[in-house]
């Protein structure tokens, strides 16, 4: 007897869903064409296969630099000639249609390209077109290492609830840059002849960096109410923004505040000269996380409850991006099951089941996943290979 899941695999899906991933060059691929159907899709095999790889791979048709942030250059196979090109193209399934995804590394260039249905386009227009969310085993430490991964993990929050706060987020930081880059200027006659530009990047960094701070605390009150409401194993949790600039927002409109953040920098030139970076400002934004269960601190916390509370979170921005947006994120588990109790599993598969996106997940035991049954897709990656199980 065909199962519900089995009936809608070859058909079109209101879901967003990848049917088909190419990788050309691509980390430990020489080729690789992966035909998928729209539900979860469960990547087993030994360490070093090149699972991750796979949702790495995934993570750079969003906008951003992909899961592990890696320089262009690591992405390419290494193959006796040196070169260093490499290539991830996608045929995906959305509420709208169809839609062609393809991003690389051409000779010659030092940037990677980006294409959205064969038109070449900036990294950040794929806000528009789709949405990814992920955990890795790194992200484990998320709440006991430094602030920069909180906010990155904050600022992808964000952007499944609004997708232009890429736009906002990239023209922050060229200004943040270009005006680090006058401030060390050794020559101080030709950096004052660039007072003014300096004026108008500090005028961008006040009208893109107050943008970020108010999409932020958007985003952050209703995944804080939607993180705080209890049910199921994951604990209840609680989202606050640790922020200097989003803390303005709270006594002060938004002229108000761009206009303090334009005072602040140009105050502390000196400061910042001196520091050879931006001292002031969104980039030095922090995301604390409570949980809610236990009113403690996350890093406080032992490391499976930690793995529930960022679990709870990302169930709360797949369900909040759905309600706003209309379509989840997709979503890419690199080894989720790890530390997380069967209870705790079989929850977490029973939401990703039902989710409007498709969700990839790794981990070296196909058994961890056997609640899925054929809710999911099972491969088999070896010596990067991919066969279905």
């Amino acid at each position: 007897m065909t199962s519900p899941w089995e009936a809608i695999t070859d058909r079109p899906s209101p879901r967003l869903a990848v049917r088909r991933l190419t990788l050309t060059d691509f980390r430990n691929y020489s080729h690789l064409r992966l035909e998928t159907d729209v539900r979860p899709v469960v990547l087993s095999g030994p360490n070093g296969a090149g699972k991750t790889n796979l949702l790495e791979a995934l993570s750079l048709l969003a906008p951003g630099r992909g899961m592990r942030r890696a320089a262009l250059a690591d992405l390419a196979r290494r193959r006796p000639d040196g070169g260093g090109t490499w290539a991830v193209a996608a045929s995906l399934d959305g509420p709208e249609g169809r839609i062609e995804i393809g991003t690389g590394r051409e000779a010659g260039h030092d940037r990677r390209t980006v294409r959205l249905d064969g038109r070449p386009v900036k990294a950040v227009a794929l806000a528009d077109a789709i949405s990814a969310l992920w955990l890795t085993p790194a992200m484990d430490r998320l709440f006991t290492d430094g602030a920069g991964g909180r906010r990155r993990f904050l600022d992808r929050l964000v952007l499944g609830l609004e997708s232009n706060h890429a736009r906002e987020a990239a023209s922050y930081d060229h200004a943040m840059r270009e005006r680090t880059r006058l401030l060390r200027r050794d020559d101080g006659e030709r950096r004052n002849r660039d007072l003014g530009w300096l004026g108008a990047l500090e005028d961008s960094m006040a009208r893109h960096g107050i943008a970020m701070a108010a999409a932020r605390r958007r985003a952050v009150t209703v995944l804080d109410e939607a993180c705080r409401q209890a049910g199921g194993p994951f604990p209840a949790a609680r989202l606050a923004l640790a922020g200097e600039v989003e803390g303005w927002l709270d006594e002060m409109d938004v002229p108000d505040a761009e206009e303090k953040l334009r005072s602040v920098l140009a105050a502390s030139r000196p400061r910042d000269e001196a520091a050879r970076a931006a001292t002031h400002g969104p980039h030095r934004t922090d995301l604390a996380v409570r949980h809610a269960d236990r009113d403690m601190p996350a890093e406080q916390c032992s490391t499976g409850e930690q793995k529930a509370v960022l679990v709870r979170i990302v169930l709360a921005q797949a369900r909040m991006r759905t309600a706003v947006r209309g379509v989840a994120p997709l979503l890419l588990l690199d080894e989720v099951a790890a530390h997380l109790d069967r209870v705790r599993r079989a929850a977490l598969f029973d939401e990703l089941s039902g989710l409007t996106a498709q969700s990839w997940m790794t981990g070296t035991d196909a058994e961890a996943f056997a609640e899925f049954g054929d809710r999911a897709q099972f491969f088999r990656v070896t010596d990067a290979t991919v066969a279905p199980v």
